[in-house]
């Protein structure tokens, strides 16, 4: 049978460790671990590694902790606007969405997008069409609030700067989360899902839903999920570039995650990190930043629940 695996991420960049009680630290790590906890279940009982990637982030939407779902970060207008995507490494089927209100889960309703659209990116006012004959229930404005959330963009709004949840001048620090997973079958897909950036205008639209950029699996080469500077990563189609090392290169899943988030990202100026898995169970959790939060977990015994380097 062949080795399976999970990893997941919540975010590059983290709290500084000044700013990381040890009460906050706990409830990232719980967080961290049930996510990957419930989606290593899915695997373990047989199912697909797209239904293990879609129930990890949905677990790490549902807390109010990181950029996602619930925890979602305000725009310039004090809305909440979310993207997510999903790829099976299989069919290389994708579904992905942007700019989004009021959903609680965009992760799943990317994959609805993949399974029950003839298409694979929905934004805005048409994504929330095809939510509405999706019968989703939209979620109050309120059930999105969060008071250090709601802290940050008060600090910046009316100015035109936007903050990145990982930038290095505050401590305010989070980011997307993500998962990638291998089955038992040896199939692999990834899953991303953010809130974008805070005070961010004009419907700007960061890495996690673009696949390629943001989001990529295939099982002749890996499944990644990124989170950091999106702009960079979009300029450095970071996720195919990982895949494309590994396939034109001959390069391992490490080597490659490596060379691609402390090297080429680097380059252009980005920061960030990534969770990747290759057909073979092997997982890799590369970043350039103070840390990641980050787990992982396999049936070869690996297990791993981690925020700083």
């Amino acid at each position: 049978m062949n080795t399976f695996s999970i990893a997941i991420h919540g975010g590059a960049g983290t709290l500084v460790k000044g700013m990381m009680t040890p009460e906050l630290e706990t409830q990232y790590k719980q967080a961290l671990k049930k996510a990957i906890d419930h989606g290593y279940v899915v695997l373990e009982n047989g199912g697909s590694a797209v239904d293990a990637v879609e129930t990890a982030v949905k677990i790490l939407e549902d807390s109010h902790l990181f950029n996602a779902g619930k925890g979602a970060v305000f725009t310039a207008t004090e809305t909440h606007e979310m993207d997510a995507s999903i790829m099976d490494g299989k069919t290389l089927n994708a579904g992905a969405v942007s700019l989004i209100t009021g959903i609680k889960n965009p992760v799943s309703l990317a994959k609805d997008i993949m399974e029950k659209s003839e298409h694979v990116f929905l934004a805005g006012d048409g994504a929330m069409e095809f939510a509405k004959e999706m019968n989703y229930k939209l979620e109050d404005p309120e059930y999105f609030y969060d008071e250090f959330r709601h802290k940050q963009w008060l600090e910046i709004k009316d100015t035109d700067s936007f903050q990145l949840d990982h930038s290095k001048t505050k401590d305010s620090k989070f980011g997307t989360v993500g998962a990638v997973a291998c089955d038992k079958d040896g199939n692999i897909a990834a899953a991303t899902s953010t809130g974008g950036m805070t005070n961010k205008k004009w419907g700007r639209v960061g890495d996690s839903p673009m696949i390629g950029a943001g989001n990529y699996a295939n099982n002749k080469t890996c499944a990644i999920s990124c989170t950091g500077s999106g702009e960079f990563f979009i300029r450095g189609v970071v996720a195919y570039d990982v895949a494309c090392l590994m396939e034109h290169k001959n390069m391992s899943l490490k080597d490659a995650a490596t060379e691609v988030i402390n090297k080429r990202i680097l380059e252009l100026g980005g920061d960030g990190g990534l969770v990747a898995v290759d057909a073979k169970g092997n997982m890799a959790m590369p970043f350039n930043t103070e840390g990641m939060y980050r787990a992982s977990k396999s049936s070869n015994g690996i297990e791993e629940v981690s925020i700083y380097k």
